[in-house]
């Protein structure tokens, strides 16, 4: 071997060595690089699962809010129901009392409705055939009223309209629990629900 053999192959080597220097430094490097980017992947990963944990308590959170309130709203509902089948239970109970009550109920109601004493009473066609005379004279009788009964029916459950010229007095029972139910919808709620 000669000399610039000798130097060719020491160049070569030294050369060989650097780039061994530099391959090494630069896997260190790479390794370094990518051991922070993992670390940092690693990092958003968990920020991300956090979010989304935070972000699946929120929804349910929401989601349990409005399944409270609608479990409300149908409660509410529920009770409004009984309440209205409670007045309309009330209202079948006021048609169905006995004769001697309903025309004593009739003509009590008949007092108190007339203004002038000299109105006729509209009832529905069966109430003004079994207990419209009845309690027509019963009014008058504690009066002393001069009120008549119509020849005129109307299509309503129990109860009359006083009529005097153009002005009438509804005294049906529907409107009179109708007025009741606005006045003691609460107290009621408060019997069926306490």
């Amino acid at each position: 071997m000669n000399g610039i053999e000798k130097i060719t192959q020491r160049i070569a080597s030294d050369a060989q060595a650097e780039v061994d220097c530099i391959l090494g430094d630069a896997r260190d490097e790479a390794g370094r690089i990518a051991a922070n980017y993992r670390a940092q992947a690693d990092a958003e990963a968990a920020e991300l699962a956090a979010k989304n944990e935070k972000a699946a308590a929120e929804r349910e959170e929401r989601l349990v809010s409005a399944a409270q309130m609608e479990a409300r709203k149908v409660q509410l509902a529920a009770k409004q129901e009984m309440v209205e089948k409670a007045y309309i239970q009330a209202l079948d109970k006021l048609c169905a009392l006995p004769e001697e009550q309903y025309v004593a109920i009739l003509a009590d109601l008949l007092v108190k409705a007339s203004s002038n004493g000299k109105e006729e009473a509209v009832f529905s066609p069966e109430d003004r055939e079994r207990v419209g005379e009845a309690a027509v004279a019963k009014a008058n009788e504690l009066s002393g009223k001069q009120l008549r009964l119509s020849e005129e029916t109307q299509p309503i459950r129990g109860g009359f309209i006083l009529k005097d010229k153009n002005v009438e007095v509804n005294c049906t029972f529907e409107t009179l629990v109708r007025l009741q139910k606005a006045e003691t919808a609460g107290a009621v709620a408060q019997k069926l629900f306490a």
